[in-house]
């Protein structure tokens, strides 16, 4: 039975409208500027094909690409990756604080591992920032207790409130059943969760389709329809979105970077083909006379143009030359250009880009660093909220008052460059300033698991350093005697 979709805010209304919102990103669209231009937006499809370095060939004038395909694949650098992984890898979760205490949430850390958000969450930052966005969805598996997922945006879609762009009013999320080669849908609202399927694979979401056809409620093999109550009381689609400041559906990390890149692979290609067709000296000969084949009539090469020849003839009056290489310094300038504006819009460290770290201090190579350090701390901020909001709904699952908690935080682990004399040195200063030691152990780079560990550790180091319960207090032992031992050594030695 088809699904109506003519009401608004029906589930069919959500689906019809939110798969739409899925499938329409994916290709590029056209838009006109403030000019009156037609502009291309990427869409994911071609976001994702520049982070793993699938960048569309260019064109070089007078070169087939049939024939040369072989060596302009090879000419296809993946810079935009770079882009994306140099913030990513600094972008690390040790755990959570609820409430006033100091010390990380032993129950949310838990719920962290049980996950292994460890890794998972290294996907969901490079979702967000290679694809604009990403999702966590949070659920009650079968033993009661949360179970956090990671989403691709190329399968989910929320719904903002129109009031309060904090709140979401509805999210969809669609997969393809393998087993059975269905699509299946799950829709949540704040009051409400629906299942939808289809037996077809390739989906089509008209926008303003009054039904859809290919689609029907889920039900179990009673015949019911399997629509509950969504006890969460929320969307539990949290979404991680990369510079929203830029977009308030996200902005790659890499989208403002796809024309650098189309540049430097223009170079490279032009660079190979000057390599490959103008770097060998080509040779000529005046006044030789050519044979010609007796069968098909074409003129038969006297030479072979080879590195290791040498043309040699018996006819004074011939003279030989050769053309000049072709320079490839030129190219080489062009393509260290463009990676420098890549560097500065990206503020992907120079060193990161070049490769190039010869007699460079401590100092500078911290200075180089300093815009990609200040990109990810304003990340961390934005994806910490969003850390925060999943693990409020973990706790909600459980039914555990740190639900309503709204001082959380998020524990990052320390996104700079620091070596290890620098934070011991810190740390002495901290404690000089009164700097509690555990908060001197997180500044160090300790995980709260291994800070819990540390600290058991020095309870056992304390007590194996404490003075032996046998003997008398120093205050109530007797005064040593100041008057002079004389040794069988010293009798000795005077006698």
């Amino acid at each position: 039975m088809a699904i109506d979709a003519s009401k608004p805010q029906s589930p069919g209304w959500w689906l019809a409208r939110l798969g739409y919102a899925i499938l329409n990103e994916r290709a590029d669209e056209v838009r006109t500027d403030w000019r009156g231009h037609p502009e291309v937006v990427p869409g994911l499809d071609r976001l994702k094909a520049y982070a793993e370095g699938r960048a569309p060939l260019p064109q070089v004038p007078g070169v087939d690409p049939s024939e040369a395909m072989d060596w302009m694949n090879d000419a296809r650098t993946n810079w935009c990756s770079l882009v994306i992984d140099s913030p990513v890898e600094r972008l690390g979760v040790d755990g959570f604080r609820f409430g006033e205490t100091s010390d990380a949430d032993d129950e949310a850390n838990r719920i962290w591992q049980e996950n292994g958000m460890d890794a998972e969450s290294e996907i969901v930052h490079y979702g967000a920032l290679s694809q604009r966005r990403h999702f966590v969805l949070v659920e009650k598996d079968t033993s009661g207790r949360p179970r956090i997922l990671q989403k691709s945006t190329r399968q989910v879609a929320v719904a903002r409130d129109p009031h309060d762009h904090r709140k979401l009013a509805a999210g969809l999320y669609i997969f393809v059943d393998e087993w059975t080669g269905e699509s299946r849908a799950k829709l949540w609202t704040p009051g409400e969760v629906h299942e939808f399927v289809s037996p077809v694979s390739e989906l089509a979401f008209p926008l303003r389709a009054a039904r859809l056809d290919s689609w029907d409620l889920w039900t179990l093999p009673s015949g019911r329809a399997i629509d509950s109550k969504n006890e969460l009381g929320a969307v539990p689609l949290i979404p991680f979105v990369n510079r929203r400041n830029r977009r308030a559906g996200g902005f790659a990390e890499h989208e403002d970077s796809l024309s650098i890149q189309n540049r430097i692979n223009s170079g490279l290609i032009q660079l190979m083909a000057a390599g490959r067709y103008g770097a060998f000296r080509q040779r000529f000969a005046a006044g030789l006379e050519v044979d010609e084949d007796p069968v098909t009539g074409e003129r038969i090469a006297p030479f072979k143009l080879d590195i290791k020849t040498l043309w040699t003839t018996d006819n004074p009056e011939v003279n030989f030359g050769e053309f000049a290489a072709t320079d490839l310094r030129p190219y080489v300038a062009a393509i260290g250009s463009a990676v420098q504006d890549l560097a500065a819009i990206s503020k992907t460290p120079p060193h990161y880009l070049l490769g190039q770290v010869v007699n460079v201090s401590g100092d500078a190579l911290k200075a180089a660093e300093t815009g990609l350090a200040s990109k990810v701390k304003s990340k961390k901020r934005e994806f910490g909220e969003s850390w925060e909001q999943v693990m409020r709904l973990a706790f909600q699952v459980l039914n555990d008052p740190r639900a309503d908690v709204v001082n959380a935080e998020t524990i990052w682990a320390d996104s700079e460059s620091r070596t290890v004399s620098e934070l011991a040195d810190a740390a002495v200063k901290k404690k000089a300033a009164g700097v509690p030691w555990r908060q001197r152990m997180e500044d160090m780079g300790y995980t709260p698991t291994q800070i819990d560990r540390m600290e058991v550790d020095r309870a056992q180091d304390s007590m194996m350093e404490s003075p032996d319960p046998t003997q008398p207090p120093a205050a109530l032992q007797p005064p040593p005697d100041p008057r002079a031992v004389i040794g069988r050594a010293d009798v000795t030695q005077a006698a």
